[in-house]
């Protein structure tokens, strides 16, 4: 019989299935380049570890906001977790493009520009200039529309939104053939909106509808100029499957609406005019869903035990291990040359170095870049982590307030990288 969890332990089973999604996006990336023949195409890594980051971060940003009920300190904490090392990610990669270049899905204009400053790559149809960025667009949408949500009073109707977002993702997919607004402006126009319309929510200037005017942009973005629009309805979908539960979970609100989000968006790319990817056939797609819904279920029955030290620090540093690994990779194998006709051992090796290379900088990266600006926020909107904590309510005691609904990353094959793009005759890029 297990003992008695501590307050620090009941949000664990979080930190550890972000650890786990961490580790599975990284294997999507590592394994194809390092140890190819390991890779399992029954299911796709990459997109099982961004289902499972997209469900833990639909349960607990929500939640995050109403418990502190405080629209200027959500957005100030989430400028400053998710901004430092993300521009600092940016920075290392722009400066090592003398050796590795920029990938050639970004712009090289202005738009490429805009879209980095609002993190809304992907719903703009701009490359992020590390694969992964992606799916910080769809974490930000959803901070966008959760906002808006909780400034109207419609925050309660998670479970008919994820049925909504999952019924438009089908439809989406079988009148969308790809974005509709093309070209640079609708980054120019969303960056406008976007820093306009946060500065009104932070700073309570006509407040409300600046949230609005936000939270329809983000719709609009998501729809008609994104990359794969009925991918990205069904991440939102997924997102708010995750809000839900929790309120499931916390007795206000019922669990059927998950089912049924579930189903529709097993089904959405089978009659998808996008798609024929190997990783939405019918097989591989219902198993990834399977596989994530099963490990973030698993999650649950866990919670308030003692899970493994290590996955729960791999939780703790997940966002640096995802934005830092892709480029790491990328001049890992730089250096060393293609490995994939290597020998086994060699193979081994070399993908056991990479990542121990790619674990200690993930480390530092958490340690120099994320933690002071966490605490850098906590400081300007009047946060100190011992008010946080004593504001805790019952059913999210323990959780640092360092990592309060603290996701956005996510595995980048999808859809930068929507054909499978490490077959045998790929070269590494």
């Amino acid at each position: 019989m297990s003992a008695p969890s501590s307050p620090s332990t009941r949000l664990a089973w979080l930190d550890a299935l972000r650890g786990i999604g961490a580790l599975a996006v990284v294997a999507e990336h590592l394994l194809p380049w390092f140890l190819p023949a390991l890779r399992p195409y029954w299911f796709n890594l990459g997109v099982y570890g961004i289902l499972v980051f997209f469900l833990v971060s639909g349960y607990i940003i929500p939640t995050s906001l109403e418990r502190h009920g405080d629209v200027r300190a959500f957005w100030i904490s989430r400028i400053f977790r998710l901004y430092p090392l993300y521009l600092s990610v940016i920075a290392l990669v722009l400066a090592l493009a003398w050796w590795v270049p920029v990938r050639a899905e970004v712009p090289r204009d202005g738009s490429a520009v805009a879209a980095h400053a609002t993190m809304l790559l992907d719903v703009v149809n701009v490359g992020g200039v590390a694969d992964t960025m992606w799916t910080l667009s769809y974490e930000m949408v959803f901070y966008l529309l959760v906002t808006a949500l909780f400034l109207t009073g419609a925050q309660h109707r998670s479970g008919e939104l994820s049925m909504g977002f999952a019924a438009a993702a089908v439809v989406v997919g079988l009148v969308a053939s790809g974005a509709v607004f093309v070209g640079g402006w609708p980054a120019y126009v969303s960056a406008g909106v976007f820093a306009a319309g946060v500065a009104c929510v932070m700073w309570g200037r006509a407040r409300k509808p600046a949230a609005c005017v936000l939270g329809l942009m983000a719709l609009a973005a998501l729809l008609l100029s994104s990359r794969v629009p009925w991918l990205g309805t069904a991440v939102l979908a997924v997102m708010f499957a995750g809000t839900a539960i929790h309120r499931w979970e916390r007795g206000t609100g019922r669990l059927w609406p998950v089912a049924v989000t579930t189903a529709l968006v097993a089904i959405a790319p089978l009659w998808a005019i996008e798609s024929g990817w190997w990783w939405v056939q019918p097989d591989v797609w219902l198993t990834t869903i399977v596989l994530a819904g099963a490990t973030f279920a698993g999650g649950m029955a866990l919670r308030g035990r003692r899970l493994p030290r290590m996955l729960v620090w791999l939780g703790l540093v997940s966002y640096s291990l995802y934005l830092v690994h892709h480029p790491l990779l990328k001049y890992f194998v730089a250096i060393t040359g293609d490995l994939r006709q290597a020998d086994l051992p060699y193979q081994a090796g070399m993908a056991a170095l990479a990542l121990a290379v790619v674990l200690g900088v993930s480390a530092l990266a958490y340690r120099f870049i994320e933690r002071p600006g966490q605490a850098l926020g906590r400081r300007i909107s009047g946060r100190d982590a011992g008010g946080l904590q004593r504001r805790t309510d019952p059913g999210v005691a323990g959780q640092d307030p360092g990592h309060d609904g603290v996701l956005g990353h996510q595995e980048g094959q999808v859809p930068d990288g929507v054909r499978d793009h490490v077959g045998q005759g790929d070269v590494v890029r």
